[in-house]
């Protein structure tokens, strides 16, 4: 059991573990091949626009609102079947899971999304990221507005959240302080957009790439006690 005065690792999902902009581009190509450009950019609109009122992007909300608009359209059935079965394990950053199971030899580990409550569970679970980190998932609609639950769910005297998000990080830090430590890895269109550099507080650590974090140590935020060797009882080596 987690108790108040252990350490628990947060891990946000798109653009953080999946490569989620490469995600976009392949449903890009597959509206664009199977139903043509101006599809395409109608259910991007519709996409981008639940996505100013929602926070985060609803495929298949978004999906649901272009079938009111064309609902004789019988080939929007393909749509949702590229969204629901796509293979999201082929878009993994190298070394994902790999720096799951290493948060996961020092201590609890913890996915911190945001999402809708059909299609990013399913990309959790396809992905191979529910089953590396126990099933431990937490999926809000705006995650920075709900650490009061994640501490809830998971109490610790310290955290550390790995997101690719600036304004998430610097969120938290806000409410959180020295209680956690914010790494940013510099993938994806949030993290290298325009503004990103504005969000203050900065990440207290900042990398290229989710991999960077196998050969960083943090087992320094780790009591000892929570990363005991199993066989012999003493602390586990840190790279």
């Amino acid at each position: 059991m987690i108790t108040p005065d252990q350490t628990v690792f947060l891990v946000d999902v798109d653009n953080t573990l999946l490569d989620n902009d490469r995600i976009q581009a392949d449903l890009r190509r597959h509206l664009e091949r199977e139903f043509g450009a101006a599809c395409r950019d109608r259910y991007w609109a519709i996409l981008e626009q639940l996505f100013s009122e929602l926070g985060y992007r609803d495929y298949l909300g978004a999906l649901q609102r272009y079938r009111v608009e064309h609902p004789k359209d019988i080939h929007l059935l393909s749509m949702s079947s590229f969204l629901v079965d796509y293979p999201f394990a082929n878009r993994l950053y190298p070394g994902a899971l790999d720096v799951l199971e290493r948060f996961r030899g020092w201590t609890r580990t913890v996915i911190l999304s945001d999402g809708d409550v059909v299609f990013q569970p399913r990309k959790v679970e396809r992905s191979g990221i529910f089953e590396t980190v126990d099933g431990h998932v937490l999926i809000y609609i705006h995650k920075e507005e709900e650490l009061e639950d994640v501490e809830r769910r998971y109490p610790a005297g310290h955290y550390v959240l790995v997101d690719d998000k600036p304004r998430i990080l610097a969120a938290v830090k806000k409410v959180w302080g020295q209680r956690v430590t914010t790494v940013l890895p510099r993938q994806g269109q949030f993290a290298h957009a325009p503004d990103a550099a504005s969000f203050r507080p900065a990440a207290d650590l900042t990398v290229e790439r989710i991999s960077d974090l196998l050969t960083y140590d943090f087992a320094r935020f780790i009591p000892a006690r929570e990363h005991r060797d199993l066989k012999g009882g003493q602390p586990c080596n840190s790279e």
